[in-house]
């Protein structure tokens, strides 16, 4: 259980934070801008500051023998920190999405009818060791106008830590108050319990990261959670590809940028084809550096290709691997593909290559992920290449936000409905009198 001194230092922030998110919420967009441009203008100043406390992080991370792949993740220096403003000045620049009208109408009765979009509250983010997303995070939740409660990787504590209090002496000088923007305390597992217990002073909880991290989260969890998940996303060649498209989205989808969650982890491959597409594709996927975890028919082709392929288990079929790595199989059809990526699939990211029209549509109809590309690689699934702006994460569950989580994924909804003194009767809908002069209200 959380420690008093814990659960005390916690109170402090949650309800420092959810009395900003009562104060944020009614703001119009000007000053919310002001405040994310003044946010932007803070980090830039201070960047000095920032990677002087960085450098802590690395340090420490080093002495733990942390890996150069983790470290460049943590790391930051000017340019970076240029980067990060930057990225806050185009969330100013996105619309705000506080106040759309979604829909409406007027009744039949008169009275007019709207659902508009409100902020969600106190928003608290479980992240691991990448510092970037402490002011990312920050500002898209402050455009929505929510408060959010941070809660980084311990390896990134003294970043954070510099970070927030440069974002917290930015907003006392605009009209968002301060509070919107809170560091939990402490750096063990007890602060991000006592995080996940929070149930009426954090409306919602977003974690990003590996697999690990959000399964604790979702099992643990009081606080409603918005599941962002893991990415073990597929590509599969139809028996009426064209090939030389396939072989470059697969590529594309694997070796691009392997680390990260849009990036394929399997490539099925229909049986009619795998003659022509499996040799070119071990071949080329061996030239990139990727080992791949074949079944018995892709194995079968591989010392003809010169590729490197291992046997595939299960573990392998469902594995997010985020490295060289991808898995392989031949189906007998479209149906056996959608059935793999039904039972090994996270339900984040799938395509399809293919010429038939008809094909394309089934895939698309069957396949029951957040995205389904069809003769494009799985590396736009991104609120950034979709033409949000920002994301907070892709969402793979079903329930209010699925795909890439931008300004509108982090609000809920109000109704309001307008009268004219309108009262519920047992017979119908009156018309209330105001005074005794018998004009309507």
């Amino acid at each position: 259980m959380p420690t008093s001194e814990t659960s005390a230092d916690f109170l402090k922030v949650a309800l420092a934070a959810k009395e900003a998110a009562a104060e944020l919420a009614p703001l119009p967009r000007a000053p919310k801008d002001a405040a994310l441009r003044a946010i932007a203008d803070a980090l830039v100043a201070r960047s000095a500051e920032i990677v002087e406390a960085n450098a802590l992080d690395v340090a420490k991370a080093r002495e733990n023998g942390t890996s150069e792949y983790m470290i460049d993740r943590l790391s930051l220096d000017a340019g970076r920190i240029e980067a990060i403003a930057e990225a806050v000045r185009q969330v100013a620049d996105l619309p705000d999405p506080v106040g759309e009208v979604i829909r409406g109408n007027t009744l039949p009765n008169g009275l007019e009818l709207r659902q508009i979009r409100v902020p969600l509250g106190v928003i608290g983010i479980v992240y691991e060791g990448r510092p970037n997303v402490t002011v990312d995070a920050a500002a898209l939740c402050l455009k929505s106008g929510n408060a959010t409660l941070l809660r980084g990787s311990s390896s990134a504590y003294a970043s954070n830590t510099a970070l927030v209090k440069v974002m917290q002496d930015a907003l006392a000088g605009t009209d968002v108050p301060a509070g919107a923007v809170q560091l939990v305390p402490g750096q063990t597992r007890e602060s991000v319990k006592t995080l996940m217990k929070a149930r009426g002073l954090v409306d919602v909880l977003i974690p990003r990261g590996g697999a690990s991290l959000i399964n604790s989260v979702v099992e643990e969890s009081t606080v409603p959670v918005i599941e962002t998940g893991t990415g073990n996303c597929h590509v599969y060649v139809d028996a009426d590809a064209d090939l030389d498209l396939a072989l470059e989205i697969l590529l594309n989808a694997k070796v691009q940028r392997p680390s990260v969650c849009n990036a394929a982890e399997t490539f099925l491959v229909h049986a009619d084809v795998a003659d022509a597409f499996v040799p070119r594709a071990l071949a080329a996927l061996a030239e990139a550096g990727v080992t791949v975890h074949g079944d018995a028919r892709i194995a079968s082709y591989g010392q003809e290709a010169g590729g490197t392929v291992v046997p595939v288990t299960e573990e392998d079929f469902g594995a997010e691997y985020l490295s060289l790595d991808i898995a392989a199989a031949v189906v007998g059809s479209l149906e056996d593909a959608v059935a793999h990526i039904r039972q090994y699939g996270s339900g984040h990211t799938d395509a399809i290559v293919t010429r038939s029209v008809s094909a394309s549509r089934r895939f698309v109809a069957l396949v029951d992920s957040a995205a389904v590309a069809v003769n494009a690689s799985t590396r736009f699934t991104d609120g950034g290449e979709f033409g949000f702006g920002a994301e907070i994460g892709i969402s793979t569950q079903k329930l209010h936000a699925r795909g890439p989580m931008g300004l509108p994924e982090l609000t809920s909804t109000k109704w309001v409905y307008t009268g004219e003194g309108h009262l519920r009767t047992s017979t119908g809908t009156v018309i209330a009198s105001c005074g005794g002069d018998g004009s309507s209200c």
